[in-house]
Parts: C-alpha cells; structure tokens; sequence
C-alpha cells in the first residue's frame, strides 16, 4: 500500500434557495467546471437558475453523466477540465452526478493514470 493523504472538501447546498446560495461559496475570480446529467435540469429549470447564479464566472459544462457513470464519460470530463484549467467543480444533481463528480476532482489534478488513484 502507498502511503498518501487525501483531502478532499465538500460542501453540499441542499433545500430551498439553495441555487442562489451558490455565489456565497464559489471565490470570484473561479473558473468553475458544472457538471449535470441528463435532461431533467433542462425540463425542471434549474439548468437556468444555476447558470443565472454563475453570471460573472468563467463556467465550462459537462453534461450528460449517466446513471452509475461509465469511466470513458468521467474521463472525457477530467480531459475538460484540465483544458479549461477549472479550479471549482459544481455538481448539479443526484447521486450519480455527484459520485463522478468526485473521481472528476480526484482525476484532473493526478498525474498518472486515473485507474491507480
């Protein structure tokens, strides 16, 4: 085994007027990474509220993260945000949203092959 420390903060917004709390959490000057699944963000409006709530931030999207994810859709995530230099990933959505985006924020800044994190 190798020995590492891991740190890894997170903060989830959950409830009423949650979107509109996103701004207190995210420094200015962050390049954010949003990441959704499918298209019930799009049906419900809450794509647009939270894109409302990112107004004057620098944001990339990476939509489409499927139930239980596949590694080839997290990895072409990890590839995005290394070539956006995202700094703050915003995860918008369940469990499975969620969940790859964790491997997202563990991935893009290791070196070697993501398999071995």
């Amino acid at each position: 085994m190798f020995d590492f420390t891991y740190h890894n903060p997170t903060k989830i917004l959950f409830g009423k007027d949650a979107i509109e709390r996103i701004r207190e959490e995210i420094p200015s000057g962050t390049h954010v990474m949003m990441t959704y699944g499918g298209g019930s963000i799009h049906r419900n409006g809450v794509y647009e509220r939270v894109k409302a709530a990112l107004q004057g931030y620098r944001v990339t999207e990476f939509g489409g993260i499927e139930p239980n994810p596949q590694y080839t859709t997290l990895m072409r995530a990890v590839e995005l945000g290394r070539q956006a230099k995202a700094d703050f990933l915003l995860a918008v959505g369940g469990g499975s949203v969620l969940d790859g985006t964790k491997f997202i924020a563990a991935a893009i800044p290791f070196a070697g092959e993501a398999w071995d994190i």
